[in-house]
């Protein structure tokens, strides 16, 4: 028998898969479940994978390794998709592909498989990932090879095979969680003037229950990481959870936006990411007393390359290693604490502090000073605006008709 890896989550799509792929194909099925805090019930997933045919399940905690390497890394850039995205679904597909790799490597098998449509960005990220690890690699994408063409049409696939499913045609909707965000697309969310509706989220009350009363929340950061909230120290994966239960609890980082995806079509995504939108946000106040001003601005002019290479897939490649370099050099001094306020949705920062701080009172200061001498700004005004008198000089002698005299 053929062996492939299948990247299986125990949802409709890849539990359709994982029963195609043996009895369409002829395969033993490996099927392959990384815990990237998903908060589903694994042992379940473990027995509804062997029960649709899986010949071997291998369940992962990644957890700590996927906002360690992963998440941090890429919250140290500041990545944000189009100003509204925080990539929470691109950044996990890197991770779960190299373990399909490394797998497949364990069970002498060069086949692997995801459940990737062919309309998406995740095709794209996770082949990219296969190949860039292993070139050789077989990849099966079905969404590409079978005849099925619609969710709807899987739900009847997976009836006929026995295979329990939760979404129905009521509510169809494709959901993506993880420690990091959950997205939601598919169904009425298809039609980008409808409202999502309330009961799809999974993280965040809404804004409108939230508590009446604030919260208040500081984080720590060393050299661009975050470290410990309100003074305890904490490891990545259990720091990132605290603070999606304090967001969520406040209705923090809902995103409702229509995105270009690589493959050249626009799609409509609903996402909660509570703790990055937290931590986005703390990260940006201690950068402001930290970073230097050409650092910074150089720095976030190249934030949306980043961004791009994060959704595009293009994770373990050469530029995006070297941008990552620049990325972190940028955040040696980055380092202090920022206190921000929750409220019904609202994620504020109200208070920051560092160390390495930049920032400079006795000359900030609209008192008086004896360090800022006001009288040099007017030389440095002068010599910055001599281009735009010269221009303006060059205007009147055209309008006057006195330039091609003076030739």
């Amino acid at each position: 028998m053929k062996k492939v890896v299948l990247a299986y989550s125990g949802g409709l799509d890849t539990s359709v898969i994982l029963k195609w792929l043996k009895v369409s194909l002829g395969y033993d099925v490996v099927a392959f479940c990384a815990d990237l805090g998903q908060d589903e019930d694994l042992k379940a997933v473990r027995a509804k994978a062997l029960k649709v045919g899986a010949v071997k399940v291998c369940i992962e905690d990644l957890r700590e390794v996927f906002v360690r390497d992963y998440i941090f890394p890429m919250l140290r850039a500041n990545a944000v998709y189009e100003g509204g995205y925080l990539l929470g679904t691109s950044i996990a597909r890197p991770l779960i592909a190299r373990r399909q790799i490394e797998i497949a490597k364990q069970e002498g098998t060069d086949a692997v498989a995801h459940g990737a449509t062919g309309k998406g960005n995740d095709q794209v990220r996770f082949e990219l990932t296969y190949l860039a690890l292993n070139p050789s690699v077989k990849i099966i994408a079905p969404w590409r090879e079978w005849t099925l063409r619609s969710r709807r049409e899987l739900i009847e696939y997976a009836r006929r095979h026995g295979i329990p499913v939760t979404a129905t045609k009521a509510k169809p909707y494709s959901t993506d969680r993880n420690l990091f965000h959950v997205s939601y697309e598919g169904g009425i969310l298809e039609n980008p003037w409808e409202e999502a509706p309330e009961e799809i989220f999974q993280m965040t009350v809404a804004p409108g229950k939230a508590p009446a009363k604030p919260a208040y929340v500081e984080i720590e950061y060393e050299q661009g990481n975050p470290v410990a909230v309100n003074g305890k120290p904490l490891s990545p994966a259990s720091l990132l959870t605290r603070l999606n239960a304090l967001g969520g609890a406040h209705g923090i980082g809902r995103v409702d936006l229509v995105e270009n995806r690589y493959v050249g079509m626009k799609s409509r995504g609903v996402y909660e990411t509570p703790g990055g939108t937290i931590l986005q946000a703390a990260h940006r106040a201690v950068e402001s007393l930290t970073l230097d001003r050409e650092v910074l601005h150089l720095r976030d002019s190249l934030i949306p390359r980043y961004a791009e290479m994060v959704y595009y897939g293009f994770w373990h490649t050469p530029e995006r290693e070297m941008l990552q370099a620049l990325m972190d050099e940028a955040q040696r001094d980055v380092t202090g604490t920022a206190r921000v306020k929750l409220y019904k949705g609202a994620c504020t920062v109200v208070g920051r502090r560092s160390p390495r701080s930049l920032y400079r009172l006795d000359m900030a200061t609209f008192e008086e000073d004896e360090v800022y001498q006001q009288k040099d700004a007017e030389g440095f005004i002068r010599l910055n605006a001599l281009r735009l008198a010269i221009r303006k000089q060059l205007a009147r002698k055209r309008s006057a008709g006195t330039l091609n005299a003076e030739r």
